[in-house]
Order: structure tokens, then sequence, then C-alpha cells
């Protein structure tokens, strides 16, 4: 089973690094930024009857939403077994979630959101019902979800490929701006 996951993997990250490859990434990493920002908010509404809840970027996106899904997308081959998929469904949302975590409060020292008084939490990064969700989330992903998104891909590519450098930059952009409003309101604080 490992030797069929090896060549799996290997055909889809070999996959990535051709211009259609990166082209296809950045476009469901477009959609699950998205899909990510609106669900986020809409917990948000939920929870505290105000929608727009501050982000990172100035767009309406959530990177981690992108980098997760897609990196469970190339890290499972089609023919996985249920429980390796299972797996990946909880570790990678849940390792994106923390390393992102982290890394905002080292850069910034700043959390953006804080599980510190949910229980079985770390850091208060990641909690254990949290990831229980994104593990539900991703599983749901996987099986019903990205298969619509690679039908809506693959009805839009020509269309997508004339445009999705641009897309590219405005997410380089946003990062950029992002970074630079942050870290004049770290100075501005300190």
């Amino acid at each position: 089973m490992t030797h069929i996951w090896l060549k799996g993997l290997e055909l889809q990250l070999v996959e990535v690094l051709t211009i259609e490859g990166a082209a296809a990434m950045l476009f469901y990493f477009t959609i699950y930024s998205f899909l990510g920002w609106l669900l986020e908010n809409s917990y948000n509404y939920f929870t505290r009857r105000v929608f727009f809840k501050e982000n990172f970027l100035f767009g309406p996106f959530k990177p981690m939403y992108g980098i997760a899904p897609v990196l469970l997308v190339y890290f499972t081959p089609p023919g996985s077994h249920w429980a390796y998929v299972l797996l990946l469904s909880f570790l990678i949302p849940t390792l994106v979630e923390y390393l992102s975590g982290a890394m905002l409060v080292k850069l910034f020292q700043r959390k953006w959101w804080d599980y510190s008084d949910t229980p079985f939490q770390v850091n208060g990064h990641i909690c254990l019902p949290f990831s229980i969700c994104w593990g539900f989330l991703s599983l749901v992903c996987i099986k019903w979800l990205h298969p619509a998104i690679v039908s809506i891909y693959g009805g839009i590519e020509p269309f997508w490929a004339l445009i999705w450098s641009v897309v590219g930059l405005y997410f380089l952009a946003d990062l950029v701006l992002a970074i630079r409003k942050h870290s004049l309101q770290e100075i501005a604080g300190a």
C-alpha cells in the first residue's frame, strides 16, 4: 500500500510543478480561501452577531483555509486508504492552524484567534474541539466539495489561464500590504 501511495503522491507533486498545475493549485487556493472567509465570518455572525471578523489580509480571503485543502488534495492520492485520509484530514488543518497562529504571534506579537479558554488547547493556537471540526470539514471537502470544484475548474480553465497570474499578483500585493500594515501597528504599539 505504501508503494501505491508514494507513486500517486509522486505523480501529483510532479503535476504541481507544471504551469497548468500551478494555475490549478492557485484556483483551488483562491476558492478555498474565500470559502474559509465566508465560513469564519458566518461563524462569527452566529456567535457574536457581527459578520465581519478582522482579517490578516485586506481582501475576503483566509489563507489557512486555502492552504489546508490544497495540501490535503495533493497528499491524498486517489485510492488512498480511508484511515490515511481520516488521519490527514485531522492533522493537516490542525498543523496549518498551529503554525499560522505561532508564526503570526512571532512576527506581529498578536493573536487573531485564541483558544486559551477552550479544553484541550495548545498555546491558544489549536484545540481539540476545533481540530475535530476541521477534520470533519476536511473529509467533506475531499469527498464532495473538491470534486465539484475540479469540475468547475475544468469549465473555466481557458478563462483562468488568462487571469491566474494577475490573481497571484493580487495575493502577493495583499500579503505585502498586510505585512506592512501589521508591522506598522506593531511598531506603533511598542
